[in-house]
């Protein structure tokens, strides 16, 4: 599976702001690290965080096959980011946060304050609209209608959609899904 087009448009911002922040950017909930990779071959310092150790050394034992002298820009996170009650995110702070695939609504002010004033979200999950083209249906992992924008409102936004597009897999099928790309705002008030 390739990476997002999402992380491809926009690599030169993401460079950018992890030199100038000195920080990595945060695959939340990497699975096998498609994302993270890409960014990591284009020498971005990356923190892999999955609850599965398995995929996390799968995405180890790519990095050390593909790209040897790279490995340094990685660090891996076992992280369960839906224990109740835990907040694996406070006092960590990325450059950005990307997120694909995935949604646990009660880690969204954990990842706005783990970026770094002027730093970068890139998020793109399923939304409710999905149930009619397959999995997921659970509405607890479905963003409702307009819900990232509301996420991250007087972010800076750069990028949003909200549709049903084919399936990067198989291209026959749908997938609906929203997206947004933001930038944190530099003041303390969000």
């Amino acid at each position: 599976m390739t990476h997002s087009p999402l992380i491809e448009k926009y690599l030169a911002q993401l460079q950018c702001l992890a030199a100038n922040k000195q920080a990595s950017v945060l695959d939340l909930s990497c699975g096998g690290g498609r994302n993270g990779l890409y960014l990591v071959n284009n020498n971005i310092s990356v923190t892999f965080a999955d609850v599965n150790t398995e995929v996390l050394e799968q995405v180890q034992q790519s990095l050390s096959c593909a790209n040897f002298e790279k490995k340094s820009l990685a660090q891996y996170w076992h992280v369960d980011f839906e224990q109740a009650g835990a907040t694996p995110l406070q006092g960590k702070y990325f450059a950005g946060v990307m997120v694909f695939r995935y949604l646990h609504r009660p880690l969204f002010e954990q990842i706005k304050a783990a970026i770094k004033p002027g730093g970068l979200i890139i998020y793109e999950t399923f939304t409710e609209q999905q149930a009619q083209f397959g999995r997921p249906k659970n509405p607890d992992f479905l963003l409702k209608t307009n819900e990232l924008l509301e996420r991250f409102s007087g972010w800076q936004i750069l990028h949003s959609f909200e549709g049903a597009v084919n399936n990067s897999v198989g291209g026959e099928t749908k997938q609906a899904i929203a997206q947004i790309v933001a930038i944190k705002p530099s003041s303390l008030d969000e």
